[in-house]
């Protein structure tokens, strides 16, 4: 069943979470005005899914069970697959900002291989009630939350050593019918109108830390679930020109002796494999928040050229909006390039499905964190400051002063003044408002820290590949013997090809 944006919302109304917004409980998440942007976010990606147009990239057919599915909730299976869902979290991400419910698919491509995984290391059968789990999402057309950013405590110390253990999820007891879990994800995107929470580790966790090593399924509404979230972008407020219609929240989840049954836990601590569903989901979801970003370039591209058009100026014959312009199209499609490339050179996994590859999606993101900053710049540019003394809407409508403003704020004269104030408010909302600080930080941060991705790109990468390549152009082949190092196993490029073994110098 694909349902559409309205049935979407009507969904939520199954579910009585436990919700606090600026203060007050939610008694409706489906009908709260604070967040309504969120819901119809989200509700993109269903709507698109049902479109004729859209359908290649918006559905897929689910081997397991030969079922058509949103993409959003498909495990992937090829390179094609990689690129379809790269290409369609841009377009949904394009019309609303942050469509969120691509963070499902990440998190459900993660737990599809951690669980064969796990099954295959232990004898365990994860696997199968994972599978179990997901063709009910997909028949049900669900929206995930991925709980999986604990609270941390102090950053210098084990989740073990926490003078308060519940800073990170973990199991507190382990029944016959199933778990009981405790503890708090700080960063739960869209909390509030997710259908469940999917639970699971946010790091690697030593033997001792087992406990913490836990994956399962959570309904939103769950006895013991408390969810504590912001307003979904700028509801309700007139110079919101995008934020009040498509918006994003965030919450922070609290878990509070909360009993998970045997059928929907798919890691109870297996720490090897945590760390794996670790590293997986994060590549799945930095690859996705590429095409994320992409689409967010797409909206400050477009304003840009119509910002520019009524501001009475030619790319063509004003040399610096064209740089500004190019260089904001080279920042998006430059990242998007590197979601491209890791599609193609996708690896094969045991599963049966295919991971991004490693090395071009932390690229791709850690590039994305840090241009996001410029990308605002550029648009703050190519703006022509319109938008640091820009006047009120209510303004528009003030018989005392709309006719004066009209009149001098003006750009070109067959381009009405007010379509060149209702696109300046348009990037001030995306760019300088609280809201558009907000994606800077999302985006910055989102998925993992810089350094995360630093880390990732400096563990995958094969650095000695490139040493030895230029030891031989040397002449050298290897070091002197007595100096001679060892050679680590692995990959010879970012495209995932074995490396060659050398001779030995013994």
């Amino acid at each position: 069943m694909l349902m559409s944006a309205a049935e979407y919302r009507e969904s939520l109304r199954r579910y009585r979470p436990r919700v606090f917004i600026n203060g007050r409980q939610i008694d409706s998440v489906a009908d709260e005005p604070l967040l309504a942007p969120g819901i119809a976010a989200v509700g993109v990606t269903y709507d698109f899914a049902r479109k004729l147009q859209y359908a290649e990239l918006m559905t897929a057919t689910q081997s397991t069970s030969g079922k058509l599915v949103n993409r959003m909730l498909h495990i992937n299976e090829g390179s094609n697959d990689l690129l379809n869902k790269l290409e369609a979290v841009r377009l949904v991400c394009a019309e609303s900002g942050c469509a969120q419910r691509y963070l499902s698919h990440d998190a459900l491509n993660g737990l599809y291989q951690s669980t064969w995984l796990t099954d295959a290391n232990h004898g365990t059968d994860y696997h199968q009630r994972f599978l179990a789990y997901l063709h009910e999402v997909q028949e049900q057309d669900l929206t995930l939350g991925v709980a999986m950013t604990d609270a941390k405590g102090d950053r210098s110390l084990r989740p073990g050593q926490q003078e308060n253990p519940d800073v990170y999820v973990h199991i507190v007891e382990r029944r016959a019918d199933g778990i009981v879990i405790s503890g708090t994800k700080a960063i739960v995107t869209g909390a509030p109108y997710m259908h469940e929470f999917l639970v699971m580790p946010c790091r690697t966790h030593t033997p001792e830390d087992a406990d913490y090593a836990v994956a399962c399924a959570v309904p939103v509404d769950a006895l013991g679930v408390t969810i504590i979230a912001r307003p979904a972008g700028r509801p309700g407020e007139s110079a919101a020109k995008f934020s009040a219609k498509y918006g994003q929240s965030t919450g922070v989840v609290i878990f509070e002796k909360v009993f998970v049954p045997h059928e929907r836990v798919f890691l109870a601590g297996e720490c090897e494999e945590g760390g794996f569903l670790t590293t997986s989901y994060a590549t799945h979801h930095r690859h996705s928040c590429i095409g994320a970003r992409a689409g967010f370039g797409d909206l400050l591209i477009g304003a840009g050229a119509l910002v520019t058009e009524a501001n009475g100026l030619d790319p063509e014959r004003h040399g610096h909006i064209r740089e500004a312009m190019v260089e904001l199209i080279t920042i998006t499609e430059s990242f998007y390039a590197c979601g491209v490339a890791a599609s193609v050179y996708c690896q094969d996994d045991p599963a049966g499905t295919v991971m991004p590859d490693a090395v071009f999606s932390n690229i791709g993101k850690l590039l994305l964190a840090n241009k996001i900053y410029d990308m605002h710049k550029l648009a703050h540019y190519v703006s022509g400051g319109m938008i640091v003394a820009l006047p009120g809407p209510d303004e528009d409508h003030n018989p005392e002063t709309a006719a004066s403003l009209a009149a001098v704020l003006g750009g070109r004269p067959d381009i009405p003044a007010a379509q060149r104030l209702e696109v300046a408010r348009f990037i001030e909302d995306l760019t300088a408002s609280n809201q558009g600080g907000w994606y800077s930080v999302i985006s910055l941060h989102g998925g993992g820290s810089p350094e995360a991705m630093k880390r990732e790109i400096w563990r995958n990468y094969p650095v000695y590949e490139k040493r030895e390549l230029v030891e031989r152009l040397l002449d050298r082949g290897v070091l002197d013997e007595g100096k001679r190092t060892s050679r680590q196993p692995g990959r010879c490029c970012a495209r995932g090809c074995q490396a060659p073994e050398l001779p030995s110098t013994k």
